[in-house]
């Protein structure tokens, strides 16, 4: 039997603490993803998600509305994310972000035939697609094309309506296929530009 999140979040009020557990496998993909988005590529999304879950547990008495935990989760995260970044801020200055995780925003979102046999920088072009987004539409595209949840899970987690979700990814949907679009024009007329310049040389 699948509990609510209200139900869950009263057992805990009510001192069983093992009904917190069910709590962390059901938001914690979205919590990873959440402080990997906002804290950047530097390894810390764990130590920050594990924070979040913590300090969510220390502090269920002052949830106001059990039924909407994920949200209020959410936002300890988004806390988290940045108390850590603060804390950290001198090391990360010299350090190397790690790559990113792969996935499949080309074939999901932009509809690219080709993206099965994207290479690395094409990954990495499309994440910084992903970054130059009005901020309201990032955390739903990664929630959804990176962490691969449902549109009810980033409705629970977000505490927006399945609608608001679904009309936020068709608007990304639709930036990111012209952001696409605009980079392919732009290497395509770089190219037959390079390619006048050659001939116009070799005809001299």
């Amino acid at each position: 039997m699948r509990h609510s999140d209200e139900e869950l979040v009263y057992r805990c009020l009510e001192g069983d603490a093992e009904a917190f557990a069910p709590l962390v496998r059901r938001y914690q993909h979205a919590v990873y993803a959440t402080a990997s988005h906002y804290a950047g590529r530097y390894g810390g999304a764990e130590d920050i998600a594990q924070e979040a879950f913590w300090a969510a547990y220390r502090c269920l008495p002052q949830l106001k509305d059990p039924a909407h935990f994920g949200a209020w989760l959410k936002g300890i995260t988004t806390r988290m994310a940045a108390n850590w970044l603060r804390r950290n801020a001198p090391r990360l200055r010299n350090e190397t972000p790690l790559p990113r995780r792969r996935a499949a925003f080309a074939q999901d979102i932009l509809q690219a035939p080709h993206a099965a046999r994207a290479e690395e920088e094409e990954y990495e072009a499309i994440h910084r697609m992903v970054d130059a987004l009005p901020e309201r539409y990032q955390l739903p595209v990664v929630l959804r094309y990176v962490q691969e949840l449902s549109y009810e899970e980033i409705s629970r987690f977000t505490g927006e309506s399945y609608d608001e979700i679904r009309g936020v990814l068709n608007r990304a949907g639709k930036m990111l296929r012209d952001s696409l679009a605009e980079q392919q024009r732009g290497e395509l007329n770089s190219d037959q530009s390079q390619e006048a310049s050659e001939w116009h040389r070799a005809s001299k």
